[in-house]
């Protein structure tokens, strides 16, 4: 069988790993447009601010056997011949197609935007890095997930930044205006002027104009729009196309030799932009292409929106937005502390979590995320859920507490029994572990928890012996 992946990030590259797991003789082909080898797109921001270099973001390589073609790309799909035409002339056959284009930054239409710097890529970071070593300060123009990101992340060097966004509080999709307001607030604490409810007209040589009139001052202006899947290739190929490429629960297209996968894919009306989700839907087409599960399906995944920013702990998840209601069929549970940039809600329906926003130190966000993403009934009490150990109890998160059941890291699905079975199989520190469950690859979030869970079992040995 001779597979070819059109898009060498993080879906492509994981894919291309979880088939060579299955089946050695796959020919597996993956065309990268980029020059790079795969990196963590997700740790971009530590980058920016400084907290890691590019080669500490970089992915495993290809296994043996994978041909890698960076910097090539594909012009264009011939479904009849069931090849492949690339940029550099050349024409690739195939059995099984995998399109994990990914998405491109959203540009808007504002005179001299050409003048900015969208965040999306390593090269984007080399650019605006570039720029920061002579500018004095920095415009941040979107505050979403991305735009907090970038803005912090340049915070953390030392430069004035603004952040701009359009909205009347930050991050409106995952948060309210409260945890918006209060996140805002704790961004202020760290350097970053936050301006909302503002639109920019212009992007002018040395800084922005804004619809008041006003102009603001900056040598770096980077943009975090937003992004939106690539689905061209596509298009052209004449397969359905709606916001992404349309696919059923075995993320195979119309066309039964090209399945889709990442954020180029829309299953069941709706694009994920989250590593987790594409890397579950690489495990299910790798299952089915190589006979490994035949019955192997993707239904959908419940997100869990990390923020990836210094000093800024947020986690954000299900329908954050409900409030009570009259007849009391949605309870809200919630404690604000602005002074501590502190805001945690907890949605509640049918005595199940079905959203959550926790910003700021939060010792039960494992439990919070178990508690979601298995939708388990929740305990009377519900003081517990946000303040654990006021009875004298151990800590809701403690590894005693933890069923080996519980997940760790969500981008993995790597549980507690997982990282147990690997430290009793002699992956004695974090490398090993790491090396073994691929936890802490994806958004990063969890290097504490499986970092606690080592140390906890090092010191139960210690105990026993």
């Amino acid at each position: 069988m001779r597979l070819v992946v059109i898009g060498n990030g993080m879906a492509g590259a994981r894919l291309a790993a979880e088939v060579r797991a299955r089946d050695k003789d796959i020919q597996i082909t993956v065309f990268g447009a980029e020059t790079r080898r795969t990196y963590n797109r997700v740790l971009l921001s530590n980058v920016l601010a400084g907290t890691a270099s590019p080669e500490q973001v970089r992915l495993p390589a290809h296994a043996e056997g994978v041909t890698a073609r960076l910097g090539v790309t594909v012009t264009a799909i011939d479904r009849a011949s069931r090849t492949v035409r690339t940029g550099d002339g050349g024409c690739e056959p195939y059995d099984v197609l995998v399109l994990a284009t990914g998405s491109e930054p959203v540009v808007p239409p504002i005179p001299g935007v050409t003048r900015a710097i969208a965040f999306r890529t390593m090269d984007d970071c080399d650019r605006i890095l570039g720029v920061a070593a002579t500018a004095s300060s920095a415009v941040v123009i979107g505050g979403g997930l991305l735009g907090v990101e970038a803005a912090r992340g340049l915070a953390g060097r030392g430069m004035p930044v603004t952040l701009l966004h359009p909205a009347g509080h930050l991050m409106e999709r995952q948060l309210d205006a409260e945890a918006g307001l209060v996140l805002g607030e704790a961004l202020a604490g760290l350097g970053v002027v936050v301006r909302t409810g503002v639109q920019v007209t212009a992007i002018l040589d040395h800084g922005v104009e804004l619809a008041t009139g006003e102009t603001l001052a900056s040598q770096l202006v980077v943009l975090a729009c937003g992004v939106r899947p690539v689905v061209g290739l596509a298009v052209d190929a004449g397969l359905e196309v709606a916001r992404g490429v349309v696919v059923d629960d075995q993320m195979r297209t119309g066309d039964p030799a090209i399945y889709a996968i990442g954020e180029c894919a829309q299953h069941d009306g709706t694009v994920y932009g989250l590593v987790a989700p594409a890397w579950e839907q690489a495990a299910v087409v790798a299952d089915l292409i190589t006979g490994a599960d035949r019955t192997a399906r993707y239904r959908g995944s419940r997100l869990v929106t990390r923020l990836k920013a210094r000093s800024v702990e947020l986690a954000a998840m299900g329908e954050t937005h409900l409030t009570e209601d009259s007849a009391g069929a949605v309870e809200v549970v919630r404690f604000t502390h602005r002074a501590r940039g502190i805001y945690r809600k907890l949605v509640i329906r049918n005595d199940r979590l079905v959203g959550a926003i926790l910003l700021g130190e939060s010792p039960t966000v494992g439990t919070l995320t178990q508690l979601y993403d298995r939708g388990g009934p929740l305990p009377g009490d519900r003081t517990g859920l946000l303040f654990p150990g006021l009875d004298g109890a151990t800590p809701a998160d403690s590894p005693v507490r933890m069923p080996d059941a519980a997940r760790v890291c969500d981008c993995n699905n790597v549980t507690k029994g997982h990282i147990r079975a690997c430290w009793e199989a002699g992956a004695r520190d974090t490398a090993a572990v790491v090396a073994a469950t691929r936890a802490t690859t994806g958004c990063g979030s969890c290097r504490d928890a499986v970092e606690g869970l080592i140390g906890w079992l090092c010191e139960q040995e210690e105990v026993r012996t």
